[in-house]
């Protein structure tokens, strides 16, 4: 039986596969997605319903790709591709042309924008009916590291964090929105981060 190939970086988790790549992009690269994904795109704080009350997100985000989204409750249509965000998804698609075929295609981005470290997003796994019964999820971190917040749904096992730096990417395989939450906590001195969470939307 011919092995199936294995995601490339550090191996966070084998079983569901959790992997996190600390110096995906050159610092000067990162920088410079940063500093233009920041001035450049339209960013929104939408409004979502909580337990029948709308609260606006405390964040910034822009959801970006070829289809539009379904997120608590609110559709969000897509803006057309940034053409430095298009090109860091071909580039993420060929890094990981040998780890499970098939799985590794992105149409659909979601961009979250932190100003600083009291803005945050909440327990949550990115398993709705749109992204399939088994999404794989690519994650690009820039500007400010803070640590994800990982939990078994089960609670099977201990909590833990996956550090984002700066140029990092984080790849969440089949089975880890099934399995597990994540959440990115309050912390109150770090600055401004960028993530970029790279999807596939079923039409």
């Amino acid at each position: 039986m011919t092995p199936r190939p294995s995601l490339p970086g550090k191996c966070v988790l084998d079983s569901p596969p959790l992997h996190y790549l600390a110096d995906f992009l050159p610092s000067a690269q990162a920088d410079q997605l940063l500093n233009r994904l920041g001035l450049e795109l339209d960013w929104q704080t939408p409004e979502v319903r909580v337990h029948g009350r709308l609260h606006p997100i405390p964040r910034q985000q822009v959801w970006m790709g070829d289809h539009a989204y379904r997120y608590s409750g609110q559709r969000f249509q897509p803006c057309a591709w940034h053409p430095l965000a298009d090109k860091l998804r071909q580039r993420i698609e060929q890094h990981l042309v040998t780890a499970q075929p098939g799985h590794w295609t992105f149409n659909s981005l979601l961009l979250n924008r932190y100003q600083h470290g009291e803005q945050r997003m909440g327990w949550h796994s990115d398993n709705e009916t749109e992204l399939g019964e088994h999404p794989c999820i690519a994650s690009v971190s820039l500007g400010a590291a803070r640590p994800l917040r990982f939990r078994w749904k089960d609670r099977s096992h201990a909590s833990f964090n996956v550090w984002l730096e700066h140029g990092s990417l984080l790849l969440m395989g089949p089975g880890v929105q099934q399995q597990l939450e994540h959440a990115l906590l309050p912390r109150r001195s770090d600055g401004e981060r960028i993530n970029l969470t790279y999807r596939w939307v079923k039409t």
